[in-house]
């Protein structure tokens, strides 16, 4: 059997998995277009080089389709000794020429997930199920808006009580220190707004992770609220999963984001929502409870989360627990006081094993969120 035959039986079985279907099933229609027929402009063609300039249209392997029978993914397949990338300006020409904002690119071995709207090919271990990426699909990124959003000490207090400057004890400077103990109102200090500034300047240069290290006390959980709030306020996600690694501090994060964002924002622990905690923006879990019987892989869709933060970064992303992380699509930031750049102390006696590079290349903090410089967001 060829190499091409057996990557085409490997995502057949893929996209069967993740609820494709190629027939008609129990009223379901078939929402799968096998070698489908699609003209090409002018302009693409010309981009797509000497091969293609007598021809008028192509052909595209897999057509995934919406629950309305509109084209929604193009899925260009490659034999499985070829990188999937080789099929990139391929499959974005056919793509443009289907109104498509999704690509997957895959060898039956190694698949790549490209939002088109959001920069550039993304590595994924699952295929999308249908239904969440037609969810996924809401969100429109428009990452200037992140960056333009104008974000003061009472970012999180215009959350919670967005009329507080207009209030008699607010107002009265003798009751306004026991007004907001009352109140519970959280406003940001000098340096939790750096932070948030330091992300969105990153977000300008193009960056999806980020790093923040604070020591403990200082206040991640309030900065963690402000940039989620950042980010689904822009319009730039609609989801985010909190990543913790310990059950006490999944109900503490629970009650904070509850706290603080509830008035915009629901949140749930996974765990006492298993049925429906689609409904909620902000979804609470331990790293360990995703892992188990790889729960994140059979449960959830990489785009079920588009925006995904890591609480003690150093500790919940280690080892085995990195497949969650990087299992789904998006933004990533990683919180923490102790961030652990283990290649600096790589002895020299290893230096020449590659599975302890590999291994201490996992377990580093810094090059995880795209701070290869040693320096954090």
């Amino acid at each position: 059997m060829s190499k091409e035959a057996t990557a085409r039986i490997k995502i057949n079985k893929l996209l069967e998995e993740a609820g494709w279907r190629f027939f008609s099933d129990d009223g379901h229609p078939a929402n799968i277009r096998l070698e489908a027929n699609v003209k090409l402009k002018k302009d693409d063609l010309e981009a797509l080089g000497e091969n293609f300039e007598q021809a008028s249209s192509g052909f595209v392997d897999f057509l995934l389709l919406d629950e309305k029978n509109f084209p929604l993914i193009v899925l260009e397949a490659k034999a499985e000794d070829k990188n999937p990338l080789v099929g990139k300006e391929q499959a974005r020409k056919y793509a443009r020429s289907q109104n498509c904002r999704f690509v997957i690119l895959s060898n039956g071995n190694l698949h790549y997930f490209w939002d088109l709207e959001r920069g550039n090919p993304y590595i994924i271990t699952s295929f999308p199920r249908p239904e969440s990426v037609s969810g996924y699909k809401k969100i429109a990124p428009n990452p200037q808006r992140l960056v333009n959003e104008k974000v003061e000490s009472d970012y999180i207090v215009l959350t919670q009580r967005p009329n507080y400057q207009t209030e008699a004890a607010w107002l009265n400077e003798e009751e306004r220190s026991t007004y907001i103990s009352d109140n519970k109102l959280r406003f940001l200090r000098n340096y939790q707004l750096k932070a948030v500034y330091a992300l969105q300047r990153s977000v300008k240069e193009g960056n999806d992770r980020f790093l923040f290290e604070m020591a403990t006390g200082t206040g991640k959980t309030l900065t963690a609220a402000a940039v989620i709030k950042l980010f689904l306020r822009s319009g730039n996600v609609r989801r985010v999963l909190f990543l913790v690694d310990r059950l006490e501090l999944e109900e503490q994060a629970r009650k904070a984001f509850t706290d603080l964002l509830s008035a915009d924002y629901q949140t749930v622990v996974y765990k006492e929502n298993r049925d429906d905690w689609q409904r909620a923006e902000i979804v609470v879990t331990t790293v360990q409870s995703l892992l188990f019987n790889n729960k994140y892989k059979r449960l959830f869709s990489p785009t079920d989360f588009d925006f995904v933060i890591s609480d003690e970064a150093h500790r919940s992303i280690g080892g085995n627990a990195r497949a969650v992380f990087d299992y789904f699509i998006g933004y990533k930031l990683g919180l923490t006081a102790t961030p652990k750049d283990y290649l600096k102390h790589l002895k020299k006696a290893n230096a020449g094993d590659p599975r302890e590079t590999e291994r201490r290349l996992l377990l580093d903090t810094y090059r995880t969120f795209g701070c290869e410089s040693g320096q954090p967001t």
